[in-house]
């Protein structure tokens, strides 16, 4: 009989369930796209029943389909997105949407708090920026517009701990995940009343559910998941981990010489160290799965859902030859123009960021000899001068790094890679597998149940890197101009961001 593992990962926009062999082979995947409901401007929402019911039939779809046996699996773990907040009453029903972290309705919140020097104050405690998307803010909005929603809540959770909460019946808050959502005292290791109480909501400290680490068994499968999904009921259900901290464990940077970039929904770039950085120009700093360790990331909801959208919804009408999809044609013609064919600016800001709380998305140079592929390439060297940004703030803080790995959705273009690797002048490893986030909180179920004794063992034994792309030193000079003219059209439009909405 085999040995193997389950990570569920739940982002932003997709629902995926992997089984993995203790070598870090993919068996088999399933996923499932999410609604996301935007009943306000602002408002980035999902149906919990739904996101559940998803979970559950990705689980399913992938047992069935591998041919893995329930006796077989003998530890599942999932990861979600980070932030954002998900409201369950004592019933386990939902007492609101969960609300995902691009979420800016408690915008006013953040300016609030950083204005009277609240967030400034508590930088020292939580060792992270106050941003919208977090749970502080919209747990404050809820407090001041629709209270109602906070007397019906038993449990606030991230999205992960929401999910093994259903899959066990057990309610916990995993370490990672509440030291990266301001919601923790991150340097004393606890919930803090006082902390909470500056933001003045202290009265929900008891709907904390109780820390565990990511590697802890935090349950068991239910009768009930198992008859829904054909797992075995009483299969450990391990911590799991916040999916930016997952994914650099599946890239395998687990020591500080690797930087990790994540280009999904969020661009997210971090590294791991044995020392906390605290700076009120930085976006966080948070456990990692490691003991003793800590994740020091930059990020912003700037990154490939920003390409997602436009092809979503600016090329949803092109006809596609059989074969070809949406994201293949657009690959080809970005590829199609070079670096210094053009110098549109795109500005990454569709969900939001953190270069002013209320700039908005735009293209800026467009001319009437301007062509689809023009447009697009725009997009992807926004998105990576976005990254850039948040990588030369790093770099405050630690040497340039040999080597950077990469995760989601830019992995399945060669040509953003390279883009990458130009702009940052940095060689970007790929790793095989791209379903990072089960990977990762597989490896983190295999720490749960005794299989291996270190991330370091388990990612030495289940990351395999696919290829190297170096730096184009050609592409340097074209690039850094470009870089300069995106930074200085965000400045130059600062004054004007507010007239938008």
């Amino acid at each position: 009989m085999g040995k193997y593992l389950i990570g569920i990962d739940n982002g932003g926009t997709m629902v995926k369930a992997a089984i993995y062999d203790l070598d870090g082979k993919e068996i088999c995947m399933s996923s499932k796209k999410l609604d996301m409901i935007m009943p306000k401007p602002g408002f980035t929402e999902r149906n919990l029943d739904e996101l559940w019911q998803a979970n559950m039939d990705a689980v399913k779809n992938v047992l069935k389909i591998s041919k893995v046996t329930k006796e077989e699996v003998i530890g599942i773990a999932t990861t979600g997105h980070g932030n954002g907040v998900y409201l369950v009453k004592e019933d386990g029903t939902q007492a609101y949407n969960g609300i995902i972290s691009t979420d800016s309705r408690a915008k006013e919140y953040v300016k609030e708090w950083y204005e009277d020097g609240t967030a400034e104050k508590m930088l020292p405690l939580t060792m992270q920026s106050v941003w919208a998307g977090q749970p502080l803010p919209i747990l404050k909005w809820f407090k001041e517009n629709d209270s109602k929603v906070l007397d019906d809540t038993k449990w606030i959770f991230s999205c992960k701990d929401y999910i093994r909460y259903k899959l066990t019946g057990e309610a916990y808050g995993e370490i990672t995940d509440m030291s990266g959502s301001g919601l923790m005292n991150v340097r004393d290791s606890k919930y803090d009343l006082e902390m909470l109480e500056e933001y003045g909501l202290g009265e929900l400290i008891d709907k904390l559910a109780p820390l565990k680490s990511s590697v802890d068994i935090c349950g068991y499968i239910t009768k009930e998941v198992a008859e829904l999904t054909g797992l075995k009921e009483g299969t450990p259900v391990a911590g799991g981990s916040m999916d930016t901290h997952v994914s650099a464990i599946a890239t395998g940077a687990v020591e500080k010489e690797k930087l990790c970039i994540i280009a999904g929904t969020w661009s997210i770039n971090e590294y791991v160290d044995t020392v906390p950085v605290i700076d009120k120009d930085l976006f966080m700093t948070s456990f990692f799965p490691i003991k003793d360790h800590y994740l020091i990331m930059e990020g912003s909801p700037t990154s490939a859902s920003n390409l997602e959208w436009f092809v979503t919804e600016i090329m949803k009408d092109i006809k596609l030859e059989d074969g070809c999809d949406i994201f293949e044609l657009s690959n080809k013609l970005v590829e199609s123009v070079k670096p210094d064919e053009s110098n549109i600016v795109f500005l990454p800001f569709l969900y939001g960021t953190n270069a002013d709380i209320d700039a908005k998305s735009s293209f800026v140079g467009l001319s009437c000899w301007h062509k689809r592929e023009h447009v697009l390439r725009s997009i992807y060297e926004g998105i990576v001068f976005s990254h850039r940004t948040h990588i030369d703030k790093l770099l405050k803080f630690r040497d340039k790094p040999e080597v950077a790995r990469i995760a989601g959705g830019v992995v399945n273009s060669k040509i953003w890679i390279q883009m990458f690797a130009d702009i940052l002048q940095i060689p970007i490893e790929v790793v095989k597998t791209k379903e990072l986030g089960a990977l990762g909180s597989a490896i983190c179920a295999g720490l749960a149940v005794g299989e291996f004794d270190s991330f370091k063992t388990a990612t030495d034994r289940m990351v395999e890197v696919d290829y190297i792309c170096k730096p184009n030193k050609d592409n340097k000079a074209v690039y850094d101009k470009k870089y300069d003219l995106y930074k200085r059209t965000i400045e130059a439009l600062n004054p004007i961001w507010k007239e938008f909405y």
